[in-house]
Formats: C-alpha cells, structure tokens, sequence
C-alpha cells in the first residue's frame, strides 16, 4: 500500500511525498482509512511506529471542509504529555499541513509564557496541541472554547495517567461536543487505559501493531554489568569514543544525575548537554535543535524530558541507570532505530537490578543478552556468594557473551572516565540517584 491509497486530499498526499515517505507504516496504513471514515479509534502501538502520522493525516484531511459554524476554537485537539512530544506533533502538523490554506497550528504548553500563549489563541486556531496542565488554566481563563471541537487525539494516553492526568482530562472532555470523534493511542493497552477508553470513546475500533511484546527487528540491545560507578564510567567514555556511535541519548534516573553526568562528559571533551523537566522551555528547544541539526552528539536525559525526541540520527541509546518500569524501557529504546534505521541499545546494570532486567525481559517477552567489552569485564565474583550469578536465567551460569564488535578490543584506557588520571568527576550519589536534599530525588 502506498499513501495515494489511502484518499488522502492531494495538497496533503504532495507535502508527504515532498517530506520523502511513499509508503505508510503499519499502524499509518489501518489507522488511517478508519479514521477517514469518522470512527473513534483505540490503538495500542510501540514509539517510533508512524502514529503522529497516523492520526495527523486525519486530522488535516478533516480541515479540507469548512465548518458549519464560524468561530475562534480549535476543530482539532491532540493532547500530549510532556512539551517536547507536543512540539513534535506541532512540526508534523505544520509538515504535512504545509500545503493547506488558512490551517493554523498552535502549541501550549507548560514553561512556555502565558502573553505569547494567549496571543496565539486570540488570533484562532484550527489545530490546538496542548499538555493537559496548562490546557486547563487556559480554559479557566476563558482563552479556549472547545465547542467547535470535531476531533480529540489522547497521544501517549498511557504515559497521561502515569504522569496524574486523569482528572485534568476529564475536566477537558467534559467541555467537548459529544458529537466529536476520539482517536487514543498508548504504548499499552492495561486496564486504566481501557476504562478511560470506555468513558471517552464510541465504539472504538481496536487496532495493534507493534506492541511492546513484538521485538524491535532493528534495535540491537545487549547488556553490560557494572561493578561499581567508576566501572560504570569506563564503560561510558568506551562506548562513546566509538566512530560508529553518531549520537547517543543517555539516560539516568534523576535532574541531578543528568546534569553532573552532562557536566562530567563536557569536561571529558564530549559534545554533551543535559535535559529535563527542571529547565526553561527556550533552554529544552535550544538542546533540541542543537541535537536535531548534529551539533551536540550526546544527550543526557530523564525519561519525561526524552518523551517525544524524534531525532533519526540518534544510533544508539544507552541506559546509565535502569527504568524503574518495564514500560520506560521500551519507550527509551524507541529513540533510536527510527525510521527504519538500525540501532543500538545498551543496559548498565548492577547487582541490584537483577529484578528489574527479569521484568524487562518478562514485559518485551525477550531475552537480552549481557556482553563483555575485553579489558572492561566486570570482576569475577565468588562461585559461593548468592550473587554469582545474578542474571542466571537457566541456573547454569550467567548469560554472558564477550562483545567483539568494532568498539571491542581496546583495554583499559587511561584517561576513561573513573580510572586512573581519568577527569570524570562524576559523583557516586548523582549517577545512583542517592538522597541529597529534597529535590534530588524528586522524579522527572
């Protein structure tokens, strides 16, 4: 199937072949004539599978007819939750739009000014693109009417409610015509999704692709043990020396982690920077761009912060510190092998992750295999100490095989972080995410 099969109006069809793609992905090709037809849509799909597309095609092709009543709200609302997956449904909008007369996207989030925000209102808006929070306060204030509303999209609904948002979309969807129709998309389809499915969708067609248990073909992930943080460094400043490694986004566990780590990579020489929920909107968008255009090679991150980041050329992806959930895990790895790239996704574990790596693996359905770097191995551990054999997985030994590819062979480098003369000053409470007043361990 191609996308001048799917009826798609030909201002549109002419800007997504403009934007170089000839053929829908899955999720694009049953989502998308089904959602022509005016039905809700309930869809469970991995990140990084074309559902931006997937809805927003949709959306434009329903902005090609006038509506019936004249006005200043948006027809189409696609919620979202966090300000960069926003702005990434704002470029697709504004790509695959771009031959549309008279559509205009607008984007609010929260860390963006109320003035710049409520001037855009006031000037219209046909396709709105909003966090639920400041959603909210701008419909308190009276800035957004919804009774124009013909399409709501819930992207990431399953990341929605993790993040406490489900009383915020209620009070959202309690201001919206019944008439409308509802497209949901989530990485998941659990039970909380299901019942704000049942409350907010009519008869909904159910559709999965790619879910969380159908392996990613073109993401290699593997598995190194870390003795210690300063193991855990050499490691890192190995892995990123590698002149197959393009850019890399690397993800710790806390603010505070992701800055000290950023901070320790610059002073290493590496092109790096931090990003999270701590910083201004500008200061995120500044990062973004560097990242997109090539200019910073290394992005240290918090799973909040990384949630929309489509930047096609991150090749690998590398986990500092594990997910606390098996479903972050999916979603982190997602960042790299888009677009039919190949990618590779690397796992720093300890001892103490041995129970999160069994739920991983439980929730992908797959076995990650744990690899060795030559001159980095971990140090052996006692045949008696129970924690011999950590990640055993058949009680016969650890699953561990010696990593051989081009980044292998290049024994203990000197100046690696954590080792001797290494400037690496990484402290062990900031990559662990250990207490250090209130706000350390606060989450994303």
């Amino acid at each position: 199937m191609t996308f001048a099969e799917l009826g798609l109006a030909t201002p549109i069809l002419e800007a997504v072949t403009a934007a170089g793609y000839t053929d829908p992905t899955a999720v694009q090709a049953q989502a998308v004539p089904v959602a022509l037809q005016g039905r809700d849509l309930m869809v469970s799909s991995q990140t990084g599978s074309g559902k931006t597309a997937a809805f927003m095609l949709p959306a434009l092709q329903l902005l090609t007819v006038p509506h019936p009543v004249h006005g200043n709200g948006p027809r189409v609302l696609v919620l979202t939750p966090t300000r960069e997956l926003s702005m990434q449904v704002t470029r697709a909008s504004e790509t695959y739009g771009r031959n549309l007369r008279r559509v205009k996207t607008v984007s609010i989030v929260g860390g963006m000014p109320y003035p710049v925000q409520n001037r855009m209102l006031k000037m219209g808006v046909d396709i709105l693109v909003a966090t639920p929070g400041r959603l909210l306060d701008q419909m308190n204030s009276g800035r957004v009417d919804l009774s124009r509303l013909q399409l709501l999209v819930l992207d990431e609904a399953d990341r929605m409610l993790d993040m406490g948002f489900s009383e915020d979309l209620d009070a959202i969807v309690s201001k919206m015509p019944a008439s409308r129709q509802t497209m949901l998309f989530s990485a998941t389809m659990e039970p909380g999704i299901v019942r704000l499915a049942t409350s907010m969708l009519n008869d909904p067609v159910r559709i999965t692709v790619d879910t969380h248990q159908t392996p990613h073909v073109n993401i290699e992930q593997r598995m190194h043990i870390a003795d210690d943080m300063g193991h855990k460094n050499r490691l890192l400043d190995h892995l990123l020396r590698d002149v197959e490694m393009k850019q890399a986004i690397v993800f710790t566990s806390t603010k505070r982690s992701a800055d000290d780590l950023a901070q320790s990579l610059l002073q290493s020489g590496f092109s790096a920077a931090a990003l999270h929920g701590d910083m201004k909107q500008s200061q995120r968008s500044r990062t973004l761009q560097s990242l997109r255009s090539g200019g910073l090679r290394v992005l240290v991150a918090t799973d909040v912060a990384a949630r929309g980041i489509d930047v096609q050329g991150i090749s690998h992806v590398i986990n500092y510190d594990l997910p606390r959930q098996a479903e972050d895990y999916v979603h982190r790895i997602g960042r790299t092998g888009r677009a039919g790239r190949q990618g590779i996704a690397i796992s720093f574990i300890g001892i103490r992750d041995r129970g999160v790596v069994r739920t991983i693996e439980r929730f992908t359905s797959q076995t990650i295999p744990i690899t060795t770097i030559p001159g980095l191995e971990p140090r052996p551990r006692p045949a008696s100490s129970p924690s011999s054999r950590p990640y055993d997985r058949d009680r016969s030994g650890p699953s561990v095989r010696r990593h051989t590819g081009p980044s292998a062979g290049r024994p203990g480098n000197p100046a690696a972080p954590g080792g001797p003369g290494g400037n690496f000053r990484h402290r062990d409470r900031a990559a662990t995410g250990a207490p250090r007043g209130r706000s350390y361990s606060r989450p994303d």
